[in-house]
């Protein structure tokens, strides 16, 4: 296992103070200078989730926190140094601290949806490897994500679980060893968007860097909810809605039981509701219909007021899937439940360790990570093709190789978003 270390822990000490007084537990082989690194930005509920995750890992050692919110940054800096039993953590309200700090390894992501690639870029551009949440904001961004990671040889890790849960990964080890017989189709249902009222613009916070939320989104106004989770998730500017976050999940299953060529769909139609006069303005209802190049359909819609975030494979022998995020499995044959593979006897690959434990992993061993950036972007490009099928009302049909639109100069204009560069001197 290669040693992480490329300085030493004295000299990262005196950068972020940690005490020199360093207790027994924490020397030998995952001593600090054999650590991880790590800088967390976005402290809200998932960046509050994946810094305790990565805590719970001995070979990760957290030196700095962010959050625009600066209750949040300091709240969660209490946490690592309560973890630790020191005072080294470091909490600031500016995400390009963290990147510029030298003596950090590795920067975790866990931002509104419109900073998860511009972080990302930024901080691979400084030498970091990065573990980001999802999705993407746009098409194109993925794209500019696959070549950055690979021009600096980085190890990159999306912070998705679903291969690692047991319930996803059986589905698809099912499949592939026949239990089902040859896959027709795939149903998901995902959360609706929520409908939220127009908000007057108030003066900004004192404890909150607006400017650096925004960032290199457009630059809107400041009102009551416009940084609650919901809200932004639900604005444009911000994200694409739940669509694109609940999509990544299980869409993410659908397509790895299609197993088509390209891997994305080759025509796309779909209708749903983008609300006016509201602060939502992203699809709140979807039904989208996809067809990939090996004759499979994946439909996937937003679910009514009695169904959970369901997935169902369907093939010509039967079916399997569940009603609910991580609930219990069904099957149309319950001996499909009960089957089980000696090692090395299944088809499919053994479940992978958990997103966080992965990437440290894969940082140590180089290694590709379970969720690359490749994956990232052929997921979110299925899901932003069903946004965009929406927005033009008509069916749409994706070339994988020129990763275009054939013959829609419109839908080609959507594949990208414009950023907005003067947050860096406002911010």
């Amino acid at each position: 296992m290669e040693k992480i270390a490329r300085r030493t822990f004295m000299k990262s000490a005196a950068i972020v103070g940690f005490p020199t007084i360093i207790p027994a537990s924490v020397l030998g082989k995952n001593a600090p200078s054999n650590r991880i690194t790590l800088g967390c930005i976005g402290m809200g509920g998932q960046g509050s989730m994946n810094l305790r995750n990565f805590l719970g890992n001995e070979d990760a050692q957290v030196l700095a926190v962010c959050d625009v919110w600066e209750n949040r940054s300091k709240a969660q800096q209490n946490v690592v140094n309560k973890h630790y039993k020191g005072t080294g953590c470091k909490s600031t309200m500016d995400c390009r601290e963290i990147i510029a700090n030298k003596s950090i390894d590795a920067v975790v992501i866990s931002t509104p949806d419109h900073w998860h690639v511009p972080l990302s870029l930024m901080a691979l551009e400084v030498g970091k490897d990065v573990f980001a949440e999802k999705p993407t904001l746009s098409i194109a961004e993925g794209r500019t994500l696959i070549d950055e990671v690979k021009k600096r040889k980085a190890v990159f890790q999306v912070g998705l679980e679903d291969r690692s849960v047991i319930y996803y990964h059986k589905m698809i080890e099912w499949l592939r060893n026949g239990e089902i017989g040859e896959l027709e189709r795939v149903d998901v249902t995902l959360p609706p968007g929520t409908i939220f009222p127009l908000e007057k613009e108030i003066p900004v916070p004192k404890g909150l860097n607006y400017e650096l939320f925004v960032g290199p989104a457009e630059y809107i106004h400041y009102c009551k909810n416009r940084t609650g989770q919901q809200h932004w998730r639900n604005t444009r500017n911000f994200s694409n809605g739940k669509l694109l976050d609940w999509g990544t999940h299980l869409v993410d299953t659908a397509q790895l039981a299609v197993n088509a060529p390209g891997v994305c769909p080759v025509e796309i139609e779909a209708e749903g509701e983008i609300p006016k006069n509201s602060m939502s303005t992203v699809p709140v209802t979807y039904d989208v219909k996809y067809r990939y190049s090996n004759g499979v359909k994946v439909h996937v819609r937003s679910r009514g007021k009695s169904e959970g975030n369901a997935i169902r494979l369907t093939g010509s022998k039967g079916w399997v899937g569940n009603d609910n995020w991580c609930s219990q499995l069904k099957a149309s044959d319950q001996k499909i439940l009960l089957t089980k593979y000696a090692a090395g006897a299944s088809k499919h690959w053994p479940r992978p360790p958990g997103e966080q434990r992965n990437f440290l992993d894969c940082v140590k061993s180089r290694k590709l990570t379970t969720y690359t950036a490749e994956t990232l972007h052929q997921l979110c490009t299925t899901l932003h093709a069903g946004d965009i099928a929406i927005r033009l009302g008509r069916k749409l049909k994706w070339d994988s190789m020129k990763e275009e639109f054939i013959n829609d100069d419109a839908a080609n204009a959507m594949r990208s978003r414009e950023a907005r560069d003067d947050w860096k001197k406002r911010g």
